[in-house]
């Protein structure tokens, strides 16, 4: 088990988090995991419990962003808006951006997804 329950330095890392969900344009969502590959792990932490920690990370991030973070684009790795308060308000948020939601209340990651200019998320994974 991780000694760690949140960063070894949170302003650090949530700074990081903030600097890459300004990125995503309107119309596509990003995952919590796929932006916590785009960030390497804090010096300390292992890669491998990075994967399973960064993406808590990541929400953790969100919650706190300031009001220029476009916090509504960022969603669950099943591609839907994980339960919590604010939910409707995420929805409706990515629905006037032009993201649509299935009937089972997804979004099509493959339609909707955010890929960088080299075709994908970049990632320190690969």
């Amino acid at each position: 088990m991780s000694p760690f329950t949140s960063p070894p330095d949170p302003i650090i890392f949530n700074n990081r988090v903030w600097e890459v969900v300004r990125q995503i344009p309107a119309g596509k969502v990003a995952t919590y995991g796929q932006i916590a590959r785009m960030i390497p792990p804090p010096e300390g932490v292992a890669a491998k419990s990075y994967l399973s920690l960064g993406p808590r990370w990541v929400g953790g991030a969100m919650a706190a962003c300031p009001d220029d973070v476009p916090w509504q684009r960022v969603i669950n790795s099943k591609g839907e808006i994980s339960p919590r308060p604010g939910a409707d308000e995420q929805r409706r948020l990515l629905e006037e951006e032009g993201v649509e939601f299935d009937v089972r209340d997804r979004v099509y990651l493959k339609v909707f997804g955010w890929e960088t200019e080299s075709g994908s998320a970049q990632s320190w994974l690969f």
